[in-house]
């Protein structure tokens, strides 16, 4: 049997409303040397009904069903342990993606073997798929050095690079997706200590911005750990203290682990310094709004109507 040279990842719990766009979106890309692995976090809405369709209609898509809700991170990590392609991709079941967006992300990583994730800049899409903001891609992950790399992702913000195409390998030797304050920004800096990243120079990633999206369903801190993990639910085992703390210390874990020169090493520990520092004067560990950009004319209009149909 052959395996498919890319997995793409996509986790969801109660996804009905836009998951058959996102799934549409997926099968229509123009690299086609993939397989679909979709993780139901027991979804209690119409989604299992919706992926078994595709499932019948396209051999590449398998569809697992989780027993009880497991946690969006531990959702993730399934899809990961299930791939069996050397390339790996994590898509979102309300995004949409450019036909092309996985041929220039695959092609990008056969042309430099010292990226370990490439991906595109990113544009936001509304509730019903129109464009509204468009980024160019902020991080200095570009960076022959890691230590660079792994200063611009603590220091600045944005990018979507948890959604890139990534060697699979590379991505095990982390800590994955874990569950405590901001843990989706120490895995992007981890695997940055690993290898450069690129980025297409184009807009063929939509961000969708919709009222149920989790970040906007779980206002508080401690509501966006629960979501991501519900053993954290308890405040006397997982008080916030420990949240913010394994957030530091799993910086500290990926400097360790990773392969870096006892310079390189010193170095990230001297900005990881910093940055907590700089944290500290500010009170607290903030998100940082990126300015957006007049959204680019050939991105005026409906995505959705753009999307060719598997």
């Amino acid at each position: 049997m052959t395996l498919p040279r890319l997995t793409i990842g996509l986790p969801v719990y109660n996804g009905e409303r836009y998951i058959g766009e996102a799934i549409d979106a997926l099968l229509a890309q123009t690299y086609q040397d993939f397989e679909l692995i979709i993780s139901d976090n027991a979804s209690t809405d119409g989604t299992a009904d919706i992926c078994q369709r595709y499932v019948e209609k396209d051999a590449r898509v398998r569809y697992v069903r989780q027993p009880v809700n497991i946690g969006l991170a531990p959702n993730h990590n399934v899809v990961v342990d299930l791939a069996r392609g050397e390339l790996f991709k994590w898509a979102s079941n309300d995004d949409l993606y450019a036909p092309e967006l996985v041929e220039r992300c695959v092609a990008a990583l056969d042309e430099h073997p010292d990226v370990v994730l490439a991906h595109s800049w990113s544009a936001r899409v509304d509730d019903v798929g129109v464009v509204t903001d468009a980024y160019e891609y902020p991080l200095n992950t570009a960076s022959p050095r890691a230590p660079e790399r792994f200063r611009s992702v603590l220091f600045d913000s944005g990018g979507d690079d948890d959604y890139g195409v990534m060697r699979i390998d590379v991505l095990r030797r982390t800590a994955m997706k874990e569950s405590y304050h901001h843990a989706d920004h120490t895995i992007i800096a981890e695997l940055a200590l690993y290898g450069r990243f690129y980025q297409v120079p184009d807009w063929l990633y939509y961000r969708r911005d919709h009222a149920g999206r989790a970040e906007r369903a779980c206002a508080s801190m401690r509501s966006r750990c629960v979501n991501m993990d519900p053993r954290r639910a308890s405040r006397l085992r997982h008080p916030a203290v420990r949240l913010y703390g394994e957030y530091v210390w799993a910086y500290i874990r990926a400097i360790m682990r990773a392969p870096l020169s006892a310079a390189d090493r010193r170095e990230c520990y001297r900005y990881l310094m910093e940055w907590f520092a700089s944290r500290a004067r500010q009170g607290g560990v903030r998100d940082v709004e990126i300015p957006h950009q007049d959204v680019p004319a050939q991105l005026i209009g409906s995505m959705v109507a753009r999307q060719p149909r598997a």
